[in-house]
Order: structure tokens, then C-alpha cells, then sequence
């Protein structure tokens, strides 16, 4: 058994491309990882999730699954929310939303504590992000957990603001939701790792996994155009932690 765990997260699944390299690519992830978390919410042709995208993520190896506000785009899907315990949506959308927005799980001698929270700069102004982990935090299930968090925000200040706030008590405070991948991993003082954006799953060549003229189309004339996924090849972004098993501190962060 090894001193430090390794905590992986997977980076916004875009589309069918990305589902194809999550299943080629995660499973050598996998073999030296002891926990993996993934952000499906743009697996199902680039907004929200099916219950067959959500079925080809856990195949592909991932522990659990994370989203944010396009988790709400196919309403089939808000049955599988209310159901699956391994699906995840942002914990402080208001009460009365169907799903759960954070889980305990027991894997590889520890208990790994999961939560998705969703920014409001520039976003749905829903309930507070800070507020909502202190109140997860306080639950009594939290005591001696490895604490992951998926943050889904487009402020970058935001998601900085949220990594302090949670330094010391977070192993782990990861942004997701602009599929762009920062080069800011670090350990923050007290403990915890951070970085802004892990990044997406999905085709290289493209603008945000989507497709690229549609994209500029988009920008140039400022017109709605309804948004496509990109074809081709993907790729895999994230970034694999390693956290000291018994004081459940960040002890490294890299990017994938």
C-alpha cells in the first residue's frame, strides 16, 4: 500500500470524440491511479449527459462523475440524477433540484469525499459556493476524509478566491467548465492542491471541443449558429494529485 494516494481528475468530456479517447486513454491512467473523477456534463454531443454516455464513462474506468450547468440539457436524463449515486451536479443549485451535489465513497483504505459546486460570476446566480462546502464540511461524513472538489466556474478569480478559502481543508480544489487547461498547478500553503481548469477530453483542433467554424461564425457575426462538436482525433486533460494518506495533504500536483 502506498504512503500517498493518487487522485485523478478528468477534464470536461466533449462529445463522441471525447468519450473515445476517455475509453482508450483512462485505462493506463487508471492502473496507477486510486481514484478517478470525471466531468461528463458535454459527453452527450457536447451538452449535458444520456444515460449511455454516463454508462461509457464509468466503463471507461472512472470512480465517479461530475458536471455543472449543462448537466440539465436532456431532461431524460434528470431521472438518472435523481437515481445514480455516482453523478454528481453542483451542490448549491437551490433545494428541490433532483440529484445529489457531493457523496462519500470507501476505495483503496480511505473514504474519498466528492463535491461539485458551480460558480455564479458570470454564471446562474444560485446559492453560495463558500457557504455550501462549509455546510458539507460540517457533516459529520467529512470527518477524515480525502475532500475532492470539482469547482464549475468561468471566473478565474473566482475559482482562486474558493482554493484559499479551502486551503487546509480541501486535498483537492480543481476547476472545470472552460475546458481550456491552466498551467497554475500548485500546492497552496496550507495543503491543498489547485489548479483554475484541468482542461476537456475531447478533439484537439478545435475551439472548446466544438467546431471550429461554427465557433468563428459564431464571433464574426453575432449570431447564434447552434454549436457542434468537433471530428477528429481527442485528447485527455486533467491532472493526477498525490495526496499523504494520513493528513490528507497534497503533496504534489501534475497535469495530464
Amino acid at each position: 500500500m502506498r504512503d500517498n494516494l493518487r487522485l485523478v481528475m478528468i477534464g470536461d468530456v466533449v462529445g463522441d470524440s471525447g468519450l473515445e479517447a476517455l475509453e482508450s486513454l483512462l485505462p493506463g491512467i487508471k492502473a496507477e491511479a486510486d481514484f478517478i473523477v470525471v466531468n461528463g456534463e458535454n459527453a452527450a454531443d457536447g451538452f449535458g449527459m444520456t444515460e449511455a454516455s454516463l454508462n461509457r464513462i464509468f466503463a471507461a474506468g472512472a470512480d465517479l462523475v461530475t458536471s455543472g450547468n449543462h448537466v440539465w440539457e436532456k431532461r431524460d436524463f434528470w431521472e438518472i440524477l435523481g437515481k445514480e449515486s455516482r453523478i454528481l451536479r453542483p451542490a448549491n443549485y437551490p433545494e428541490g433540484c433532483l440529484g445529489q451535489g457531493w457523496v462519500k465513497v470507501a476505495k483503496a483504505g480511505v473514504s474519498w469525499l466528492v463535491i461539485n459546486l458551480q460558480g455564479r460570476d458570470m454564471m446562474f446566480p444560485i446559492d453560495c459556493p463558500f457557504k455550501t462546502f462549509d455546510r458539507i464540511a460540517a457533516d459529520p461524513a467529512a470527518a477524515g476524509a480525502v475532500i475532492a472538489v470539482d469547482f464549475h466556474a468561468e471566473s478565474t478569480k473566482e475559482k482562486e478566491c474558493l482554493g484559499y478559502y479551502l486551503d487546509g481543508r480541501a486535498s483537492l480544489v480543481a476547476g472545470t467548465h472552460t475546458h481550456i487547461q491552466t498551467a497554475d498547478e500548485r500546492i497552496l500553503p496550507k495543503g491543498t492542491a489547485y489548479i483554475t481548469d484541468v482542461g476537456m477530453t475531447g478533439v484537439k483542433d478545435s475551439i472548446i471541443g466544438m467546431d471550429t467554424k461554427l465557433c468563428l461564425d459564431r464571433v464574426k457575426n453575432q449570431v447564434l449558429y447552434r454549436m457542434a462538436c468537433a471530428q477528429g482525433p481527442g485528447i485527455i486533460q486533467g491532472i493526477t494529485a498525490e495526496i499523504d494518506r494520513e493528513t490528507k495533504k497534497a503533496v504534489s500536483i501534475v497535469r495530464i
